[in-house]
């Protein structure tokens, strides 16, 4: 089988991914954080914040106390929204839908290589 061929069933099942109820929960569940002001907001501050820390790290300092309260406020603030929290479930479940294929995937290889057929 050539490498176009596996290329070309990886993208159907891709297709075939994007039509799951995993999938359509995790995209709307994204949409509708990226239409919330506010946690768009608090995600940004910690992403400054989160930039801020590992300048200190790499230049071999430690954050700030206040640098740390800082970020833990905001870590707090953003994982107490419920929008938030419908976010890491809908990509927990995804995630658990993807290692269900993958495990698929490698019990497939595994059958391929015990074969003694070779396909063409």
């Amino acid at each position: 089988m050539s490498m176009e061929s596996i290329e070309e069933r990886a993208r159907d099942i891709g297709r075939l991914i994007s039509f799951t109820d995993e999938y359509k929960a995790m995209k709307r569940a994204n949409e509708r954080l990226g239409e919330d002001r506010e946690a768009v907001a608090l995600m940004n501050r910690i992403a400054d914040l989160e930039e801020e820390i590992t300048t200190a790290l790499r230049e071999g300092r430690e954050p700030s106390p206040e640098l740390q309260q800082s970020y833990a406020e905001v870590a707090e603030q953003i994982q107490q929204r419920d929008i938030y929290q419908m976010v890491v479930a809908a990509q927990a479940n995804f995630e658990r839908l993807m290692a269900r294929i993958n495990e698929q995937i490698a019990r497939g290889i595994e059958v391929g290589d015990q074969s003694r057929i070779i396909l063409p």
